[in-house]
């Protein structure tokens, strides 16, 4: 089993217009982020605009990013749907489609009871053989997963192997490591928070920032790993102001697509009701990436 750890960025959905999307663009974006050395990427996510994608649109970048990623880095897929059946329905196709990896949160607006988020979860990955990371997103979802609830499942089901946690309380995410190892491991799933979990012993992150800048997230989790914290500390001051504007801002599919056109990468608007940066925020992300020399100020 291809070991899933890292930082990975959830790929935006490049666009050519508010309903055309750029697949040519889309495989080179991929291209970009494997040279730039990242462990995996993630699709088909919220900063991928997957509740706006049908479902055409969304088995077809599955289909393109595996057969662009060619299995020289993971590619985990996000699989969210309302029902358990459409879950089912998405993740067996990323698991035969050839992902690595599927990534799935609870319904996100019928606002589920904890047995009931248990059984979805516990349906969605009996139907396939491949590795599920479950998420838990209170502010998406409008559900605070229990960490009971999450090592249950995750003793309970072997394919349930990670947990996306991104609920902002980094107790939980503690708590979860230390109660859950050798049933589920944690990634971090807040901007603003990644340190801080990879310090209490998560072994990834799936980032939006990733799309803005891979390298140095990357080298953040590599300094961890190092055990360069005093390193670690001085690049995650500078990229705090970003991650922070992502986390703060609710426009982290905005930011990361106009992110990527500044850096000749494809990216287009969003899909309505979605709408584009206004002059402040396009100010201050333009700022924001001059400061980490992504771009020139």
């Amino acid at each position: 089993m291809t070991k899933i750890e890292g930082v990975f960025p959830v790929l935006i959905t490049p666009m050519l217009n508010e309903q055309d999307i750029d697949w040519e663009g889309f495989k080179k974006n991929i291209e970009q982020f494997i040279n730039e050395g990242v462990a995996g990427i993630a699709i088909n996510g919220s900063t991928g605009e997957f509740v706006s994608l049908t479902k055409e649109e969304r088995f077809k970048a599955v289909e393109i990013a595996v057969e662009q990623v060619d299995g020289r880095i993971p590619l985990i897929v996000g699989t969210a749907a309302e029902t358990t059946r459409d879950a089912i329905e998405y993740t067996q196709q990323a698991e035969r489609a050839g992902a690595t990896a599927a990534l799935l949160i609870n319904s996100y607006y019928a606002h589920p009871k904890e047995n009931e988020i248990y059984e979805h979860f516990k349906a969605v990955a009996e139907s396939v053989q491949f590795p599920i990371m479950i998420y838990n997103n209170p502010f998406t979802s409008g559900v605070d997963i229990s960490a009971e609830t999450i090592l249950k499942v995750g003793r309970d089901v072997d394919n349930i192997t990670h947990i996306k946690e991104s609920s902002g309380d980094i107790t939980k995410a503690r708590d979860i490591v230390r109660q859950g190892k050798g049933s589920i491991e944690v990634f971090c799933g807040s901007e603003n928070l990644a340190l801080e979990s990879f310090l209490v012993g998560a072994v990834g992150w799936i980032s939006p920032a990733g799309n803005i800048v891979p390298g140095l997230v990357t080298d953040l989790y590599n300094y961890v790993q190092n055990n360069e914290i005093e390193s670690a500390w001085e690049l995650y001051d500078r990229l705090l102001p970003l991650c922070n504007f992502l986390e703060e801002s609710g426009k982290y599919v905005q930011l990361s697509k106009r992110a990527m056109e500044l850096q000749g990468l494809a990216g287009g608007p969003c899909r309505k009701p979605k709408l584009g940066l206004n002059e402040e925020e396009e100010a201050q992300l333009k700022e924001l990436m001059g400061s980490l020399e992504v771009i020139k100020n």
